[in-house]
């Protein structure tokens, strides 16, 4: 992977790499397994740069971990271009290995299509849902696109099946921290980071609501302890406290992203199905 850049401002290269999201992590790898060219000509980061110089940065091949198994079955693919490949991860999938699954994760499936297209690329996840919540998650096809998306907004919109009725809209602003005997569980406690949550009620049943969710910040099972936290638990969510005859994963799925392409500047917007969400609504 590669980028040009036509220069419009005399500068030292380094300090044009660093203005322009270059982390000095990456730099040093570019140092390391890459290439810097001004004019087709090699360069240090100590290069003056000059008005009208064209400057190339070459990445160097990345190889992914040896922990990593390629795995090979077809992937839900909701957006892919040369940067980014965004696809729909079903419940009961890791989307990295764990201790307790150590392989057929998400982002080993990943590989595997890669290895297919014979395409030498290593992804990095950008976006992580739980094993049991189904939906969209984001990859990126090399480390430096990885870095540019986290300081790149993205929003997200979920859909939960919870239990009771849920009021027709509402913000949940509560903190959420480590729960101390627990290296998993999470719960609302006053030392905790700020968390918040916006959802809307769509449909009601006798006993259960359907809602959208929206995140406004990013912890860790926020929607589940959030929902648990307000006394409607996401159904089959037996960790915090929505245990299910039927259903033994949350009903729980990331049906929306969107965000600023990191090299196109584009807005991008993707949506996934959902109408498995619905139907377990209207069935039970």
């Amino acid at each position: 992977m590669q980028f040009t850049y036509d220069i419009k401002e005399s500068n030292m290269l380094k300090t044009f790499l660093q203005k322009n999201h270059y982390s000095k992590r990456t730099i040093s790898a570019i140092k390391h397994n890459g290439a810097l060219l001004v004019n087709n000509q090699l360069v240090t980061v100590r290069k003056q740069l000059e008005i009208g110089d064209v400057l190339t940065v070459q990445f160097g091949k990345e190889t992914p971990s040896s922990n990593l198994i390629p795995h090979i079955k077809t992937l839900n693919i909701l957006y892919e271009d040369d940067y980014l490949l965004v696809v729909s991860k079903p419940a009961l999938q890791n989307c990295a290995p764990s201790r307790d699954h150590k392989h057929l994760s998400l982002v080993e499936q990943v590989l595997g299509y890669f290895n297919q297209l014979e395409l030498s690329i290593v992804p990095h996840i950008v976006t992580r849902i739980d094993r049991n919540t189904s939906g969209i998650v984001i990859f990126t096809k090399h480390g430096f696109i990885h870095h540019l998306m986290t300081q790149t907004q993205i929003d997200k919109t979920y859909l939960c099946v919870c239990k009771g009725d849920l009021k027709d809209e509402g913000l949940i602003d509560a903190p959420i921290a480590r729960e101390p005997s627990s290296i998993i569980q999470r719960r609302v406690d006053n030392t905790g980071k700020e968390s918040r949550t916006r959802f809307k009620c769509l449909h009601r049943s006798q006993y259960y609501s359907l809602a959208e969710v929206r995140l406004l910040t990013g912890r860790t099972h926020q929607i589940r302890v959030h929902f648990q936290h307000i006394g409607h638990p996401i159904v089959g969510d037996d960790l915090y406290g929505g245990t299910h005859p039927t259903y033994g994963h949350q009903l729980l799925r990331c049906t929306q992203v969107s965000f600023v392409h990191p090299i196109s500047q584009q807005k991008i917007e993707i949506k996934d199905e959902y109408k498995a969400i619905e139907s377990i609504f209207n069935a039970i």
